[in-house]
């Protein structure tokens, strides 16, 4: 079975200390990220989980190992070579599979997400769900500032794609704020770790498969709040948005499917 998994180095700075890991996919996000870590050590969070830095090579000094270690982080991953998102959080899987932990968590690293909703996740998981969604769309879910074509597009084209090709209602799916359990991503039907994720794919495929094979779905409500007037983020522009809607088509007639994905590739 393929693996491919990118060369990374680890540091780690605490034993395991919980059932479950948060994992932040981390880039140079500088002031950001230093804001979300204050606003997580207010809400004690790296008393209730694992806090694991998945690092695309940030020169910011955001994983300084001192600022990691002080404020309750327990390892950080870095990346070698090239990769984006999918990349990345295929690293942080891997690692935290290896580590024996139960259900895997996460969350963006640039402080739009309220990391207070950790719990409604560390809760779903704990009732044997595979896969949660952080939805802003759901009763109790907010989103700030949303600038008004991301708005339009998550409604009106990926909401509808994305549930026709899940078979599920799934109302934000754009959105890293989830969870999956071990059971779900170790399970040989799924395979995330093969080298056609590596931007943003494994955002669209795994929701779907999860629904698809009949693993325990569900959403909880979030809040995402953009800087007013600014759009912190790493896929825009008329390339970037091309790039998206390209992965639902390729959703949208199975490629990423493990048995669709080995046909291509023997042609």
């Amino acid at each position: 079975m393929e693996r491919a998994i990118p060369k990374y180095t680890e540091t780690v700075f605490f034993e395991k200390r919980s059932r479950y890991c948060l994992l932040i996919p981390l880039f140079n996000e500088g002031e950001r990220y230093f804001r979300q870590t204050e606003k997580m050590k207010a809400l004690h969070l790296f008393e209730k989980i694992d806090v694991v830095i998945c690092d695309a090579g940030s020169v910011d000094g955001t994983t300084e190992p001192d600022f990691l270690r002080e404020t309750g982080h327990r390892a950080l991953l870095v990346r070698q070579g090239k990769g984006r998102y999918s990349t990345d959080i295929k690293m942080g899987y891997d690692w935290a599979i290896r580590q024996g932990y139960d259900g895997f968590i996460t969350v963006d690293g640039n402080d739009k997400d309220d990391t207070g909703a950790i719990d409604l996740f560390i809760q779903a998981l704990e009732r044997g769900y595979d896969y949660i969604q952080g939805s802003r769309f759901i009763k109790g879910g907010k989103g700030i500032h949303t600038p008004f074509i991301r708005q339009v597009a998550m409604r009106f084209i990926n909401e509808p794609v994305m549930t026709l090709c899940a078979g599920k209602h799934l109302t934000d799916t754009t959105n890293g704020f989830r969870a999956y359990s071990r059971e779900f991503l170790t399970d040989r039907r799924v395979q995330p770790f093969r080298d056609i994720f590596w931007g943003y794919e494994l955002i669209y495929y795994l929701p779907i498969r999860a629904c698809r094979l009949g693993f325990k779905v569900c959403e909880v409500p979030v809040t995402r709040a953009y800087p007013k007037g600014e759009t912190p983020s790493k896929v825009g522009g008329i390339r970037g948005n091309i790039y998206q809607l390209s992965i639902l088509w390729h959703c949208i007639w199975k490629h990423y499917n493990p048995e669709s994905h080995y046909r291509f590739k023997e042609r």
